[in-house]
């Protein structure tokens, strides 16, 4: 009982934060506000990070879908909060925190469990680790493109479905993006380099081309597209958001695809 009322906390904050910016959507908020959003955002964060850290590592390493998921939202958060102290995203509260509130819920369900025996592999859990963090950075860098799409549409009086008060200015948006996905993209490299050179170390079998890592390298061949892209034609604008997105759909379809058929569907 006592964890489902730390979860429903967590989904609380979440959407009371997301809530908040959009009542203060039509008028600028206070730096107070501001503030107060910061802190209640830490607040979930260490929560959601609390629980988190009791269903995967309590009884061996947990990688149920449920709980990646979560995981993947909870360092999604984390790095949208990092970002927002220096950038002033806020923003991005009408994309990250909403589907933050849902993903956070999941793993109280109990739903799937998947505790692997490679858990006390020193070797497995960075790989894990890297992984997850460059899944939360491109979930990040997609809800950032998507937040530039409108920013783009709103500077030439287009229409949008979603208004947001302001922005800021789309040089210093773009410059965070590829920031982003340039760390997204190291940190999947090792993630594909790792699980290539020491599979039977990692997984005890040899690597084997899975629909998951077809899908895993055709993404790292659209984000390293990208990158030569920007760094040799100058890429930028609606272009980049396209590859960005094309990107991250692949990375969708490599490991949340293929789980959610094995966990859900199969129930293996």
């Amino acid at each position: 009982m006592q964890k489902l009322i730390s979860y429903l906390a967590v989904v609380f904050i979440y959407l009371a934060v997301a809530t908040d910016f959009w009542r203060c959507a039509k008028t600028p908020a206070s730096l107070r506000y501001l503030k107060l959003h910061t802190s209640m955002i830490a607040l979930a964060l260490i929560i959601h990070g609390w629980l988190l850290y009791q269903v995967i590592f309590d009884h061996g390493y947990n990688l149920g879908l449920f709980n990646v998921l979560s995981a993947i939202s909870w360092l999604t958060v984390l790095i949208y909060w990092i970002a927002d102290l220096k950038h002033e995203l806020t923003n991005l509260q009408a994309f990250v925190l909403p589907p933050a509130a849902i993903f956070a819920l999941l793993p109280a369900s109990n739903v799937t469990d998947r505790v692997l025996p490679a858990a006390e592999s020193s070797l497995f859990l960075a790989h894990i680790s890297i992984a997850l963090l460059a899944y939360s950075l491109f979930t990040f860098a997609t809800l950032h493109a998507l937040l530039m799409t409108i920013a783009e549409r709103s500077l030439h009086n287009k229409p949008t479905l979603i208004k947001l008060p302001s922005f800021p200015p789309l040089m210093v948006m773009e410059t965070l993006l590829f920031r982003i996905i340039i760390m997204g993209f190291i940190l999947l490299t090792i993630t594909l380099v790792s699980g290539m050179v020491f599979s039977e170390q990692i997984f005890n079998k040899p690597m084997q081309f899975s629909h998951k890592t077809i899908f895993s390298i055709a993404s790292w061949l659209i984000y390293a597209s990208l990158l030569f892209g920007r760094y040799r034609y100058g890429w930028r604008g609606i272009k980049a958001i396209r590859w960005t997105l094309a990107g991250f759909l692949l990375l969708l379809l490599a490991y949340i695809g293929s789980q959610f058929v094995i966990q859900i569907v199969l129930g293996r």
